[in-house]
């Protein structure tokens, strides 16, 4: 059986996770991680004796003999690992926000596809079967034409005055709650709604934060009419998990949605689906598709497992590209240029 080699830098709580859900593909050899911490690098070598560890991730790069690349470091530390990877050949699955700056972003989606490198952006939501399933029923005119919609992600991440000396405390670090949080709101509309052509009427909060925003909401407008807006909140202790929720309206009724299940308004019935007029209840249960290896959600399995597939050639690594990962940083942008323009 094929095995591919894989390398993954930055082993926090999202390289731990990655660690653990790549090590049940049964054709994946985790070879070699890179961390800063001395401390997090001697638990996994005493663990995990024929780990290969470094605290360099080119020096990792260049001993290992990868295949594809997992990317968990700060979001300003994206744009030259990839890089350095793009030239080495080898295949990337980088964490969102994908980089810090909109130019980057593109360049690496057009530099990756022009070596024909599988590339990818961890915006899970893709990967979940009640956002996948929304996708499907609004592509398929179910609701009807969209004419509006809400995206909305909370969170309780900072949950106390910061210090303000954490990478997260840091606009240019990628911190905030645009890019920590927005981020997946964003891409979720760009999934199932589209890419919008403008941004208006932004407003940001502070709560417990010094130096970036625990809130922000926007109003993102379409040529065709379509708006929406997204509202984000990263500081809201009502919350224990971070949470996804979303609606979509439109000429023939409205869809709610969040991680777990679906509640579904159709003013008509449509031939080909079996819901009433009326409220129809969608849950996860009835829509999912089981993965071998459970950590946090089958999301997160599911998006591995394609970028491993994709290295194999039994996926064409489409679904969330580089090119998503420009989209959402574009629009990511735009929304802070309308913010600092209109203060």
């Amino acid at each position: 059986m094929q095995k591919i080699k894989i390398g993954i830098i930055g082993m926090g709580r999202m390289g731990i996770t990655h660690f653990s859900i790549m090590n049940s593909h049964p054709q994946v050899e985790i070879v070699s991680v890179s961390d800063t911490s001395k401390m997090v690098l001697e638990v996994l070598s005493k663990y995990e004796k024929s780990l290969q560890v470094f605290t360099d991730y080119k020096e990792m790069i260049d001993k290992s003999s990868l295949d594809g690349l997992i990317i968990c470091t700060p979001p300003n530390l994206h744009y030259e690992i990839c890089k350095y990877a793009c030239g080495k050949g080898i295949h990337v699955f980088c964490e969102k926000p994908f980089t810090t700056n909109p130019k980057q972003a593109k360049k690496l989606a057009e530099m990756f596809a022009d070596k024909r490198l599988v590339n990818q952006v961890g915006y899970v939501n893709r990967f979940n079967d009640i956002f996948m399933t929304a996708r499907k029923y609004i592509q398929n005119g179910l609701i009807g034409d969209v004419i509006r919609f809400n995206s909305e992600m909370f969170s309780c991440t900072i949950s106390k005055p910061e210090s303000g000396d954490g990478w997260r405390s840091k606009r240019e670090n990628g911190g905030g709650a645009t890019y920590e949080m927005a981020s997946h709101a964003l891409d979720l509309v760009d999934y199932l709604i589209g890419t919008p052509d403008k941004v208006a009427g932004t407003s940001m909060n502070q709560v417990y934060s010094k130096h970036v925003e625990d809130i922000v909401s926007t109003t993102l407008f379409y040529k065709d009419g379509r708006s929406g807006t997204v509202y984000v909140n990263w500081c809201d202790s009502s919350y224990r998990k971070p949470s996804n929720k979303l609606v979509v309206f439109g000429t023939n009724g409205k869809l709610l949605a969040d991680q777990h299940g679906m509640k579904l308004f159709l003013n008509e019935e449509r031939q080909g689906y079996d819901y009433r007029k009326g409220w129809n209840t969608i849950y996860i249960t009835d829509v999912f598709t089981p993965v071998p290896f459970y950590v946090r959600g089958n999301e997160f399995t599911r998006q591995l497992y394609y970028f491993a597939d994709s290295i194999l050639g039994k996926q064409d690594g489409s679904l969330c590209s580089f090119g998503a990962g420009s989209d959402a940083q574009t629009i990511m942008h735009k929304i802070f240029d309308d913010f600092d323009n209109n203060k």
